[in-house]
């Protein structure tokens, strides 16, 4: 086992993966910049080291710093949380060749899976359905002629993406050139991979995802799936496993498959397959996540089965003790909690006054905050996630409402009450959500809002 763990990242997936490590007896060390000095993950870890000034470029992404203070600490592992360098898989070839284990898949996996288009050749080989979709686009003319082939609307993809960046919903030829246009810098910008391709594009799908999870003696295991149509943007606000809209026999079927494309490819850690579903009930394949996700906890919660912790101990070696086919147990809802206005969605930093989570039965919080931290503008807003658990999915709803209602943040605007209006939509309650079910909540209030 890992006797010290540098966690290279902040907040709450900072605090999440030292409790893990403390309960495996592991000593960690937090890294932070100027801006974080006073951060709960800081006082937290056995050993803090600051890794730079506020901006995260010189700070949480900065590689020779991280490398740095996991060496004067003596640290053996380095765990990259989410977000920041987490499928940077030239971050975790740099790990290795210093002699420090990544917690986390090996670097050629990362490359062979976060490479869009080669995990849709992977996802084919093993049965796993795709909409129709093209090669790495050439520029925009070659965009127009491939889009005309698939057939409009179609949708923009970075190659290297993620968090819905680098997308664009193009439906006609006239929209193409500009569309390729700023989909490109975007990409070049966030991902330094300029190349594009594209993908049919479904109106009103529903966002499902498979958690997957596999060690270094040839086991992969399937943790049931997350609904995660509840977004704006390509962001996630709601999360729920397991999807209300995945029947038994497609979760073991689709489970299957997975779990063969997973072992064939020699993927090891923590994965996320993500998939669209039609409004007919068929899924296709997006991407794969290579690391843990925000919303593992609701994964967690049905299943009884720590991931982060399974994580850590792939990750050193272990064969883990688990059934193929994690069963499901009851049903749990995940609310990001953003430091952000709920109505025009601008970031909302400043000096939390008052800080009261929810509690009661089947109630978790997980959050980095605290009453008299003053959230910094430099880093994404998410300050908590709030999962209920209860045995049905109604149950579980009305618990969320309820915990929504007794969390209090003073001093600075949240989503809270954006949460708790989407909780009540008639089509959240009968769990006919899309990934338009935002947007169309958001374009009824301006509407509203233009008439008076």
């Amino acid at each position: 086992m890992f006797r010290k763990v540098l966690v290279a990242n902040r907040g709450e997936i900072a605090m999440r993966v030292i409790r893990a490590c403390r309960e495996l007896g592991i000593r960690t060390v937090a890294v932070h910049s100027e801006a974080d000095a006073g951060a709960l993950h800081v006082r937290f870890a056995h050993e803090a080291v600051c890794i730079g000034p506020a901006p995260a470029a010189k700070s949480y992404l900065h590689v020779p710093a991280l490398i740095s203070a996991a060496e004067i600490t003596a640290a053996d592992a380095i765990h990259p949380g989410y977000g920041f360098l987490s499928e940077n898989a030239e971050f975790a070839q740099v790990v290795e060749r210093c002699g420090l284990h990544f917690i986390g898949p090996r670097a050629e996996a990362m490359q062979r899976w976060g490479d869009k288009l080669r995990a849709r050749e992977i996802a084919e080989k093993f049965g796993l359905p795709l909409l129709p979709g093209s090669e790495a686009l050439k520029n925009a003319a070659h965009a127009e002629a491939e889009a005309a082939r698939v057939g409009y609307p179609v949708m923009l993809k970075a190659r290297g993406g993620g968090g819905g960046r680098g997308m664009r919903i193009v439906r006609s030829s006239s929209e193409m050139r500009r569309a390729f246009e700023s989909a490109t810098a975007e990409a070049m910008n966030a991902f330094k991979n300029p190349e594009l391709y594209l993908e049919r594009f479904i109106e009103r799908p529903k966002h499902v995802e498979f958690q997957v999870l596999a060690d270094e003696h040839g086991q992969v295991f399937t943790l049931g799936e997350r609904e995660c149509s509840l977004q704006r943007r390509n962001q996630k606000l709601i999360e729920e496993a397991p999807s209300p809209s995945v029947s038994d026999e497609l979760r073991a079927e689709m489970s299957r498959r997975i779990r063969q494309a997973v072992r064939e490819t020699g993927y090891t850690s923590l994965g996320t397959l993500e998939f669209l579903m039609d409004d007919e009930g068929r899924l296709y394949f997006m991407e794969m996540n290579t690391r843990v996700q925000v919303e593992h906890p609701v994964t967690e919660m049905v299943t009884g089965v720590d991931l982060v912790r399974e994580q850590i101990l792939a990750a050193a070696g272990h064969r883990l003790n688990l059934p193929e086919a994690v069963p499901l147990d009851g049903h749990a809802i995940e609310c990001r909690i953003m430091a952000e206005d709920p109505a025009t969605f601008a970031p909302w930093p400043g000096k939390i006054t008052e800080y009261l989570v929810p509690g009661g039965l089947g109630i978790r919080v997980d959050s980095g905050v605290f009453a008299g931290w003053s959230v910094p503008p430099h880093y994404d807003s998410l300050l908590a996630k709030l999962i209920a658990h209860a045995p049905t999915r109604g149950e579980a709803l009305a618990r969320m409402r309820r915990a929504l209602d007794e969390f209090i943040i003073g001093g600075i605007r949240t989503n809270i009450p954006l949460q708790r209006r989407l909780l009540d939509l008639p089509e959240v309650t009968d769990a006919s959500m899309t990934t338009r079910t935002v947007e169309n909540l958001l374009l009824g209030d301006a509407v509203a809002r233009s008439r008076n």
